[in-house]
């Protein structure tokens, strides 16, 4: 199920939209990815109605995994979906020349968008930012979503930069994490007629949805995908009874996959469900004693135990 229309050659007209998973990169304890969980977990999902997954965003540790190891997940992707879900590969660093470098390559995959975050720990200016993903949509072949998690940049893209990148060609979406949904409408306000919105939290995704957002880019989704599918589903159509019953059981969770920095909650939470190993790069570590207990119950209530 492809919901990219190749319509326009220059890239409007594209879309994308639907309950969408920041999946995790399952490892062995020695911190090599264990590719056969890999696949056992695309499957999961296609199956479970997930629209889409991101293949190594922020969930997926891209901060830690290479270049070829990127490329060997988004091949693998590719080859076992074959066009039953949409697959989107991380492409976003630090360096606007390291970003488009990847972009290019990542191009040249069966791949249907790239996302790409704004810059960590360099703090551009909104010109900055602006002028670094223009140069990025210039050397993609592929559609591009923005993504804008303030919190773990310390740079916010604001509405109005939005705006003015949706004009360009290529440029699609945006996940935006900003919670809740005046930053959806400010962000529609300010953009061109057909570009979309995704939320990049889980615990406000419904109110976003209900406010224009077409989908979200999940952590959830991990663990609950079929819930999550459901719920983004009943969001999307406007019926804000069934969707706010559908997210009461899931709340808990949203939260407790936070209580430790992302993806350390939810690949311990994976671990317990039997689908990944416990392994994770440093400086990432297991999850900690404290919070375990909390996101057991959490589970417990999202019905996943």
């Amino acid at each position: 199920m492809n919901l990219f229309s190749t319509s326009a050659a220059n890239g409007r007209g594209l879309g994308v939209a639907g309950s969408l998973v920041a999946i995790v990169t399952p490892m062995d304890a020695d911190g090599a990815i264990d590719y056969a969980a890999w696949a056992k977990l695309i499957e999961w999902h296609i199956e479970s109605g997930t629209t889409g997954i991101v293949v190594g965003g922020t969930t997926g540790e891209s901060a830690t995994v290479t270049e070829a190891e990127l490329q060997e997940l988004v091949r693998r992707a590719c080859e076992q979906a074959a066009g039953r879900m949409v697959i989107i590969a991380g492409a976003g660093t630090s360096s606007t020349a390291t970003t488009a470098a990847r972009a290019r390559w990542l191009s040249e995959l069966s791949i249907d968008a790239i996302l790409v975050v704004t810059p960590a720990y360099n703090k551009p200016t909104q010109e900055g930012l602006y002028r670094h993903f223009a140069a990025v949509a210039e050397a993609a072949g592929k559609p591009l979503v923005l993504y804008n998690v303030p919190a773990r940049t310390a740079v916010d893209m604001l509405p109005a930069t939005i705006g003015r990148l949706s004009q360009l060609q290529r440029i699609i979406a945006v996940k935006e994490a900003v919670p809740g949904a005046e930053r959806v409408r400010q962000i529609l306000a300010a953009s061109r007629e057909g570009f979309v919105v995704l939320s990049g939290d889980d615990a406000t995704a419904r109110e976003a949805m209900l406010a224009g957002a077409r989908g979200v880019i999940s952590v959830t989704a991990n663990v609950v995908p079929e819930a999550m599918a459901q719920m983004v589903a009943a969001a999307m159509r406007g019926d804000e009874a069934a969707a706010e019953r559908l997210d009461a059981p899931l709340a808990q969770l949203h939260r407790g996959l936070f209580l430790e920095p992302n993806p350390i909650p939810v690949k311990w939470a994976l671990a317990q469900l039997g689908w990944i190993g416990r392994g994770m790069r440093l400086p990432l570590t297991e999850l900690s004693e404290a919070p375990r207990q909390a996101l057991l119950a959490a589970m417990r209530a999202a019905g996943t135990i």
